[in-house]
């Protein structure tokens, strides 16, 4: 070998190992939102989310579901801070959790939600938790995409449920959820959870909850519907002046025609409203939820749906891992084969 080729091999390696130290220390170092710009609020074209002041806002979302019932104090911030350093911007998670029986298996800190089953009599101490949550998310610049409830509770199609909503329940459930966090700047709420509206019982509830957040935090924040796969909230409530924008799930499917597709659809819907994929396939999740038949998704699933929503006009993105959406580790019972615990998917490539 020439002393030039030699040459070349050692600056090629010098590069090499220059940029492989530069991207360990890419993390980002500040908050992930700065919310002195003002209330959250929808832009003047009916495209985008903007702050009060003008300032755009882009909604980077991660899925993590069962955050306020499956994690303690540690854990979360260990959670919380992983994504502030990768620069998401919104965390969605469920006070009444999701597909894990939220309601009858307590909390890290051993408290359910509810007495009785009851929306209208909270258990303080669980809501204090849950309070902790959202001040720690505010402290690092991060919005708490705040589903109150799963589906299952509303609408037992599959899940745990029970279903404990009545119109009138859900107002007041509502209510008590507006006037907590109406002075936390950090909250867009997210109701629905993943079922469909199958019956008028079910729109009443849903329309009656948002009533009641409205009620309690004096319209302070936007307010979205999280529907059922292959769905979106324009199907069931586009013409509705609570919903701010529209949220769609196109699904846990690598076959993108015929699915993402319908992002340029509700882009392109009259009255204008925004559009984003709130849940689209998630990273290390069976694909088709068929994990023997079809295997799971790897990074660059994830990557194509996000290029498909943005291109299609969607205002943002969501981000999933089939790990920490329901917040696995050894130990605890897997939802559809997981594949390693939530503390190391975090910094799957995905992400």
């Amino acid at each position: 070998m020439t002393n030039q080729c030699k040459v070349g091999i050692l600056f090629i390696g010098a590069c090499f190992l220059i940029f492989s130290f530069h991207a360990q220390d890419m993390k980002w170092r500040g908050k992930s939102v700065d919310f002195s710009h003002g209330k959250l609020m929808v832009s003047e074209n009916k495209r985008f989310l903007v702050f009060e002041d003008g300032m755009p806002f882009f909604y980077l979302g991660d899925t993590a579901w069962e955050l306020f019932h499956r994690l303690n104090k540690e854990e979360t911030e260990t959670y919380l801070e992983n994504r502030r350093e990768k620069g998401f911007t919104v965390i969605q998670a469920v006070i009444l959790g999701a597909e894990c029986d939220g309601l009858n298996t307590p909390n890290a800190e051993g408290e359910k939600p509810l007495i009785d089953n009851d929306p209208t009599k909270i258990n303080e101490a669980y809501f204090r938790h849950v309070d902790w949550v959202i001040k720690k998310a505010e402290e690092k610049g991060l919005f708490i995409g705040l589903v109150p409830t799963w589906g299952d509770k509303w609408n037992k199609k599959w899940g745990f449920g029970p279903e404990i909503f009545t119109p009138e329940n859900a107002a007041s459930y509502g209510e008590i959820l507006g006037k907590r966090y109406k002075d936390s700047p950090n909250i867009i709420w997210i109701i629905g959870g993943d079922r469909p509206i199958e019956k008028d019982e079910h729109r009443k509830i849903i329309r009656a909850m948002a009533s009641g957040l409205r009620q309690g935090d004096g319209g302070a924040h936007l307010i979205t519907f999280h529907p059922p796969g292959g769905r979106g909230s324009a199907e069931y409530f586009h013409e509705e002046e609570w919903l701010d924008f529209n949220m769609r799930q196109n699904g846990h499917t690598p076959n993108f025609t015929g699915s993402y597709e319908n992002t340029l659809k509700d882009y392109n819907r009259t009255p204008t409203k925004p559009v984003m994929d709130g849940e689209p396939l998630y990273e290390d999740h069976p694909i088709e939820f068929n994990a023997e038949r079809n295997g799971h998704s790897v990074s660059v699933d994830v990557r194509r749906p996000l290029y498909w929503d943005l291109f299609s006009g969607a205002f943002g993105h969501t981000y999933g891992h089939h790990s920490v959406w329901q917040m696995w580790q050894p130990g605890r019972d897997p939802i559809n084969f997981p594949l390693l615990p939530w503390y190391e998917a975090v910094d799957q490539p995905g992400a």
